[in-house]
């Protein structure tokens, strides 16, 4: 009978996703290359290996992955994030040479294998614009998306209460406020604590360190407030920025979330 692996060991894939090298996809993949060694023999699909083991991957793999990208699109309303659904477009048609901004200070050309395992990390409903990502790396969809991901975002929401569609600060109650910040609940789950405060007299600042679908409308309809307008402006350290809606650039060689 075979014996279980030690306690302390993880499948290679994951430990090489846990120390940020790749996703556990392009493990796989590099794996089955032949370019991983773990102590300096070749690595096997779906090996146990310890935590102190040594894992190296041949430059060829790291020369594949610096020729992934991350785009950056100010999404405009009527677009779906991903693939195209009730006859809505996804935003990544979108990628194209006319919409690449003209300011984007990457040295990156357009070339149409840029579009190939091109993928939103996180969504952006229909009715939302600003700043969505879509990526062919896999590190960041893993920082972005990935169950441990800690990486918060920026919104500007703009509100009315019942009737009331100027100056709805001054309208809304403080303990509403206070229940978007902490003790809402949405599919029977609590949310986590988020950022709100007024940034204009009809306009919401939230910062949210989690992504449920359409979190912002429905936080807002459970105190009674109707999302008019929803804007996203940050993705961790990463800001839209000057970038006009509907174009899109390149992540910069030193920008990270």
């Amino acid at each position: 009978m075979p014996q279980s692996p030690p306690p302390d060991t993880v499948r290679i894939n994951k430990r090489m996703a846990d120390l940020g090298l790749c996703s556990r996809r392009e493990a796989d993949a590099w794996v089955e290359q032949g370019w991983v060694t773990v102590n300096g023999v070749p690595a096997t699909m779906g090996q146990k290996v310890r935590l102190q083991d040594e894992i190296r991957v041949d430059r060829q793999a790291r020369q594949r992955q610096q020729q992934r990208v991350t785009i950056l699109i100010n999404k405009p309303v009527g677009y779906v994030s991903g693939q195209a659904e009730d006859g809505h477009q996804p935003a990544v048609v979108l990628v194209q040479p006319r919409n690449h901004w003209r300011d984007d200070c990457s040295r990156r050309r357009f070339a149409t294998q840029r579009l190939s395992g091109l993928a939103p990390a996180g969504r952006l409903d229909i009715d939302s614009t600003g700043l969505l990502v879509l990526t062919q790396d896999g590190r960041v969809a893993r920082q972005l998306i990935g169950a441990d991901s800690d990486v918060d975002k920026e919104y500007l929401v703009r509100v009315q209460w019942g009737d009331v569609a100027t100056n709805v600060q001054t309208a809304f109650p403080l303990d509403r406020l206070a229940l978007l910040r902490h003790g809402l609940k949405l599919d029977g789950q609590p949310l986590k604590p988020a950022q709100v405060q007024w940034q204009n007299p009809e306009q919401l600042q939230f910062v949210l360190h989690e992504g449920k679908k359409r979190q912002i409308r429905r936080m807002c309809e459970q105190v009674g407030l109707t999302v008019t307008g929803l804007k996203r402006v940050r993705i961790g350290r990463v800001r839209l920025g000057r970038l006009p809606l509907g174009q899109w650039r390149y992540l910069g060689e030193h920008e990270h979330f």
